[in-house]
């Protein structure tokens, strides 16, 4: 029998990879997205669902995963993918958008978990695998809210294993560094407010570095493999690095430490 992956988040980058992938690979993939009546590559794809589900809508995360079940029977595999990063200082956000940053990054993929878990309970068997970040361990200037965001998923995921666990299921995180994906663009909500010129400063030098970072970045399909791996080896292993600057942060944040971070940081964008 086919095994079925659950996919947030699949209209581009890291969600449309991985359901081409999975699906190359001889997975039914539910493959989710707010605007799925746009999408037209993964509607040409065999035992591929593209259906509606916003993570900020209760109802439409009910519907999806009840038409992935009944199109499929069961679901093995959720990846909680859907997000955006939100950037610039604090000061310049309206709560409305601090809200939408931690709504969309955090409690949806809280509300869809939790709402896959009653399937993987009655089955005694699953998998979660929540989409983190390099910077869920390590921070770059005027991401606050990003990163608030990415350090949460690290924190939910570590303590969500004890408890699914209880009912055979296992939680993975992956951590992925700079990615070429329109994350820049559509995915990205930078925010400042000129009249705040104390800021202006730290601004102008962040936004100058920003895209070198990306047009060095990994492809979305080294993502995809790694989220590949993860559901596929059989092991349990928490956390899964994407790209070799994930790699590197990694080493650089657990051996020489936070310190050593915020010196690299205010060298690399000249602080």
């Amino acid at each position: 029998m086919k095994q079925t992956i659950f996919i947030t988040g699949c209209s581009s980058g890291i969600g449309k990879e991985t359901a081409k992938l999975f699906q190359q690979k001889g997975w039914n993939v539910i493959a989710t997205m707010r605007n799925p009546d746009l999408e037209t590559e993964l509607t040409k794809l065999d035992h591929v669902l593209v259906t509606q589900l916003d993570v900020l809508d209760l109802a439409s995360i009910d519907d999806a995963i009840n038409l992935g079940l009944k199109k499929f029977g069961k679901i093995d595999v959720l990846v909680n993918n859907a997000g955006y990063g939100a950037y610039g200082p604090l000061e310049s956000f309206p709560r409305e958008r601090i809200l939408r940053q931690f709504n969309t990054n955090v409690i949806g993929l809280l509300d869809v978990t939790r709402a896959m878990l009653a399937h993987f309970r009655k089955n005694k068997q699953g998998m979660v695998i929540n989409i983190s970040s390099m910077g869920g361990k390590m921070t770059f200037p005027l991401g606050s809210l990003y990163h608030g965001t990415k350090f949460a998923v690290e924190g939910i995921s570590e303590s969500l294993r004890y408890e699914v666990e209880q009912i055979g299921c296992r939680v993975k995180i992956i951590e992925p560094g700079a990615i070429a994906t329109d994350f820049a663009g559509r995915s990205f909500d930078f925010n400042y407010d000129s009249n705040q010129s104390e800021y202006n400063t730290i601004v102008q030098k962040i936004t100058t570095v920003f895209p070198k970072m990306v047009k060095n970045a990994s492809s979305a399909n080294i993502v995809a493999n790694v989220i590949f791996t993860a559901a596929t080896d059989g092991k349990n292993t928490l956390r899964y690095m994407a790209g070799s600057d994930a790699k590197m942060y990694n080493f650089l944040s657990k051996w020489l430490g936070y310190n050593f971070i915020v010196t690299m940081n205010k060298k690399f964008f000249k602080l």
